[in-house]
């Protein structure tokens, strides 16, 4: 997986490879430790979770279920506690 840094959002998750998200499990104001399952996705007939990267609040999510995403494509942001 790209480090959020990697991304240019600090606090931001990317999707690692193309794929489909099936489910998104936070909404944005829920608070999140690091290391939670944020959503799934399922790429190359695998479910691969994204966690959190670090404890925070989820500000934005950019994703809904049953979108297709790029590799690399933004998913949420977390903005650190």
């Amino acid at each position: 997986f790209v480090s959020p840094d990697d991304a240019g959002r600090a606090g931001g998750t990317i999707a690692p490879m193309p794929g489909r998200v099936v489910g998104v499990l936070v909404a944005v104001g829920d608070v999140v430790a690091a290391g939670q399952p944020l959503l799934i996705m399922e790429a190359m007939k695998m479910e691969h979770q994204i966690t959190s990267p670090h404890a925070g609040t989820v500000s934005e999510v950019f994703v809904q279920p049953g979108q297709q995403l790029d590799g690399g494509q933004p998913l949420l942001n977390v903005e650190p506690t």
